[in-house]
């Protein structure tokens, strides 16, 4: 039987940058996944250029539970710690809207440099290793695999959640947590696609590619970005982002023209160009093929500007700024970039990362009920856990 210090189930963001700090304290260290590379979820990330960090990620960026949790990590390892690194191995990359870094070349550049760091500090790594059992006896965890059976002191676990089963998501984490007594919180998928009702479907699919700003509400949250119609629904980072904060039955307040006062834009046309035909004033604020869309729909009758007065074009500023969505779901885990839920924080130390009723055992990352937003809050999240539970596992 192999005997480790520590072993981390996940070579993941989070589980990989444990790993390392682990190693860094002496610590032999083993790191087991069950994919054949590590850092799948980086690679595909931000379009394959992984959006590695947030400049503005602070505690408000997360949902959980208990929403105090996650600053004690955030607040060792910040996204400044993490923009050190990258730039210690001269990674380039770019600030794109919002505080999001990205990578100028390639995600592989993180991965390479999370390697790189392995490789340094010692860490093993074991792929494609299916994971059959985990057993506690004489203060030691056996994690057994069909080839052989490894022990160890202390055991992380960094397995993530559901979201993208393709790249080898399993609920092996939450089984994990319940079998050794801890919580775990319902789950959902995060960060996602909402889709149409069959009504709007038959509708909207037609202007499937029509992308627009817009401010996105769901139960008092508001986001402003993009918004894109696609076959299934609606996508887009505002969509994405709201999502967190949507739940099944809910409607979707879309502002279809947040850059815009409709009322004063409408007014200021009709007296610049009484004659001209309100599709065609809108199509200079909105995208033609949902102007001609809404008229289909008889949001409101074309006509020339001269004909409205004030009450209709306050009906139309409210249809327009207030456009209600009433989607039919989520597109689930398939497409989703994280897993909402998880371990119940309250089980865990906020220092430590460790399970206060089991000695040595530590989750961190994504199976933790810990969900930031989109746009790189969910790898801080990953750096910031990690390297909390390296520096006592």
């Amino acid at each position: 039987m192999q005997q480790w210090d520590v072993i981390v189930i996940g070579a993941g963001a989070a589980g990989l940058f444990c790993a390392i700090e682990a190693a860094k304290r002496g610590r032999k260290t083993l790191v087991l996944d069950n994919g054949k590379r590590i850092g799948r979820k980086i690679l595909m990330s931000g379009g394959g250029r992984c959006n590695f960090t947030n400049i503005y990620a602070s505690p408000a960026n997360y949902l959980s539970e208990n929403r105090h949790f996650c600053k004690s990590a955030l607040s060792r390892y910040t996204q400044w710690d993490f923009i050190a690194l990258v730039q210690q191995y001269g990674i380039p990359y770019h600030e794109k809207a919002l505080g999001q870094l990205f990578c100028d070349n390639s995600a592989k550049d993180i991965v390479d440099m999370l390697q790189q760091e392995c490789d340094k500090a010692g860490v093993q790594i074991a792929l494609q290793q299916e994971i059959t059992e985990v057993r506690f006896a004489d203060d030691q965890y056996q994690v057994v695999t069909p080839q052989l059976t490894r022990q160890c002191q202390s055991l992380v676990v960094a397995c993530g959640g559901l979201s993208l089963p393709n790249l080898g998501a399993t609920a092996f984490g939450f089984q994990l947590a319940e079998q050794f007594g801890l919580n775990v919180l319902p789950v959902r998928a995060g960060l996602v696609p909402l889709t149409w009702q069959p009504s709007d479907k038959a509708v909207f699919e037609e202007i499937s590619g029509v992308s627009l700003p817009v401010t996105a509400e769901a139960n008092d949250v508001v986001f402003p970005e993009d918004m894109l119609f696609t076959h299934r629904g609606l996508s887009g980072p505002a969509v994405l982002q709201i999502s967190n904060y949507w739940q099944p039955g809910d409607a979707l307040i879309i502002n279809l023209a947040p850059e815009q006062n409709i009322s004063e834009f409408l007014t200021e046309q009709q007296q610049q160009h009484p004659a001209q035909e309100l599709k065609t004033a809108l199509a200079k604020i909105l995208p033609k093929r949902l102007v001609e869309k809404l008229l289909e729909l008889q949001v409101f009758p074309n006509q020339p500007l001269k004909a409205l007065n004030a009450k209709n074009i306050e009906r139309l500023d409210q249809a327009l700024s207030q456009y209600i969505f009433k989607p039919n779901g989520t597109e689930g885990y398939r497409t989703a970039e994280v897993t909402l839920g998880g371990v119940d924080t309250n089980g865990l130390s906020s220092k430590t990362m460790e399970a206060k009723n089991q000695l040595g055992l530590y989750f961190i990352g994504e199976v933790v009920d810990v969900t930031g937003w989109l746009g790189g809050y969910n790898f801080q999240w990953a750096w910031a856990s990690g390297w909390v539970a390296g520096q006592y596992c």
